[in-house]
This record gives C-alpha cells, structure tokens and sequence, in this order.
C-alpha cells in the first residue's frame, strides 16, 4: 500500500495525497461521497502549487454538478 502524504478536507471533498509507483510522483485521490477522482502530479506541483492544486479540485467537482443539474 502507498505511504500516505497527506489527508484533508476541500470543503465537501476528501483529498488524499500518496506516493506513487514513479519515482517524484504523487497521487491525489479525491472524494465527495457522489463523485471520486484520482490523478497524479509531480512532487514539485504538490509542494509549490497546492493552491492552485485544490482551486482546480474544487472547480472540477463544482462543473461535475452543475453537468449533471442540465442532463
């Protein structure tokens, strides 16, 4: 099992931050009970642009709604 980094919330969102396989890579698993997302960033995003990190996370499930509110 990958070593976990970090756990927190992003409002509704549950973000978890764990090692990845490669080598200065890890994967942020998000979910929000409904929805759940998982990708993989480079250490250096994680360290340097967590900000923006969680602003894209938040949007994304925002647009995920508001997509499913029109069908």
């Amino acid at each position: 099992m990958p070593a976990k980094i970090d756990s927190y919330k992003l409002g509704t969102i549950e973000v978890t931050i764990e090692e990845a396989e490669r080598e200065n890579k890890l994967n942020v698993i998000c979910n929000d009970g409904a929805y759940r997302s998982e990708f993989t960033i480079r250490k250096y995003e994680y360290e340097n642009y967590k900000r923006h990190m969680n602003q894209r996370i938040k949007n994304a499930y925002k647009e995920q709604y508001k997509n499913d509110e029109e069908e």
